[in-house]
């Protein structure tokens, strides 16, 4: 089995260390009322795009998602919570140095050995959902069911449809459709861009990624005979009608929308073997993006 097969296989029991991790650090995580930026890069730029989305959903606070290269520092926030599974993200870590004194700073993290350790105000360390591969799977959904959790959001049937989405087959065809579309709606719309991500990243396949609502206004004209357009949670009334007419398959789930989120990662690796692809080295990729030329003195 390749790492990845095996850290998307693990992500029940990680959620369920999770949801302790978030009532044992809750001090480190924001509170109620709060001003609240969440900012990670790529895998955990949809992560931020989620749980901010679900914490301003929920009333807990104005929740604002960013990728970390592109922080409005002109903006005033109370906490920056950010995520990197490797700690040594370039762009995180100087995004963390510039902060230093202006706003409370988080970091979700899966290695205690890197530099956000000391970067960050308060450090929250998921180091039993790291990976040994490329593409993230159970580092990115850990992080989200922590937030999930401490949001009171998390529940253990959250974690049972993940073993479900484990356990049963993948639906027939999708390995062989030549294009696929995510789609998502309030927190959901950044599983939809972490699914396109994850195809893109393991198989090499053509994906996109909108708002459910936003498909109708142009993207649909992609959708035919041998692609897929895959809704995470609920689908606005009568989309689904729609997309079957084009002859493009749909497809929903009424599993938790982040256990439906393993699904997708089973299919990308499922694709990847069908083209002979190693999904745990993407191509182009490395674990960690570290620039030489960051202002952090410990990046590499």
């Amino acid at each position: 089995m390749s790492h990845v097969e095996t850290e998307t296989a693990g992500q029940p029991e990680c959620w369920r260390r999770a949801a302790e991790v978030a009532a044992d650090r809750k001090a480190a995580l924001p509170v109620t009322g709060e001003r609240v930026a969440v900012v990670g890069c790529g895998t955990s730029y949809y992560m931020a795009q989620a749980y901010a989305a679900l914490r301003e959903a929920s009333g807990q606070g104005e929740s604002d998602a960013y990728a970390a290269s592109e922080f409005p520092f002109g903006r005033a926030y109370d906490r920056v919570v950010t995520l990197t599974r490797s700690g040594t993200t370039t762009e995180v870590l100087d995004l963390l140095t510039r902060l230093r004194g202006t706003a409370r700073t988080v970091a979700v993290t899966a290695d205690p050995r890197t530099p956000v350790m000391d970067a960050a105000d308060d450090v929250v360390v998921l180091d039993f959902a790291d990976e040994r591969s490329v593409v993230q799977t159970r580092f990115a959904t850990t992080a989200l069911t922590l937030f999930r959790a401490h949001l009171g959001l998390h529940t253990d049937d959250v974690v049972r449809d993940a073993e479900t989405a484990l356990a049963e087959p993948l639906p027939e065809g999708l390995v062989e459709c030549e294009q696929f579309s995510f789609l998502g709606r309030g927190w959901t719309v950044g599983l939809a861009n972490e699914a396109a991500l994850k195809m893109k990243e393991a198989s090499l396949s053509w994906t996109e990624s909108y708002p459910a609502m936003e498909y109708r206004h142009g993207p649909i004209s992609i959708a035919t005979a041998g692609t897929a357009t895959w809704m995470f949670g609920d689908a606005p009334e009568g989309l689904r009608e729609q997309v079957r007419a084009t002859g493009a398959r749909w497809v929903e789930s009424g599993l938790d929308p982040l256990a439906d989120l393993v699904r997708v990662q089973r299919l990308a690796i499922a694709r990847a073997a069908a083209r002979g692809l190693d999904p745990d080295r993407p191509r182009h990729l490395t674990r960690s993006v570290a620039s030489t030329s960051s202002t952090w003195p410990g990046a590499r």
